[in-house]
């Protein structure tokens, strides 16, 4: 079911005349479990990292690894306007327990962050290694879990067809 959305996503006409008028390497338009699956953990991995212009750093991926990059790009939206408070405090609490430092009561003023950056910075950093890398790992799994399944249950049905 995984497999035939994108399968069904990617066999149209404008998206080759896209690939050709722009000289895109296909690899990266690929929607195979692989380049699904790693494009969801660098889009959530880099998602998670408070910094600016996220959307680059997924680009600057490319040329060391094959992903697609649709996919990456999108993951990397969950991190918006609207989450990001959300997320950065998770963040923040988790590296604060993980250091066993004490956590100040956040204001969500500039001032507040211009004054106490050092001291939420590291906090801050190491929720975000956490996060990152558990997320988008289990994200990664999961996907090659699901596309895995659906595949096997595409060819079991096909199978039981078949048999009557």
């Amino acid at each position: 079911m995984v497999r035939k959305f994108f399968k069904k996503k990617s066999s149209g006409g404008k998206l080759d005349q896209f690939i050709e008028k722009y000289n895109i390497p296909r690899a990266y338009l690929s929607t195979n479990r692989k380049n699904i699956s790693k494009g969801v953990f660098i889009g959530l991995f880099i998602g998670f990292i408070p910094m600016p212009m996220q959307m680059l750093a997924v680009v600057a991926m490319m040329p060391f690894v094959k992903f697609n990059v649709p996919i990456a790009i999108s993951m990397v939206w969950l991190s918006n306007p609207f989450t990001m408070p959300a997320m950065y405090y998770m963040e923040y609490l988790t590296g604060s327990f993980f250091l066993g430092t004490e956590v100040a009561p956040v204001e969500m003023t500039m001032q507040w962050f211009s004054d106490n950056l050092k001291n939420i910075f590291i906090p801050l950093y190491v929720g975000t290694l956490f996060y990152s890398v558990t997320v988008s790992t289990a994200m990664y799994f999961l996907i090659n879990f699901l596309w895995q399944r659906s595949v096997h249950k595409e060819r079991n049905s096909a199978n039981d067809e078949g048999e009557e």
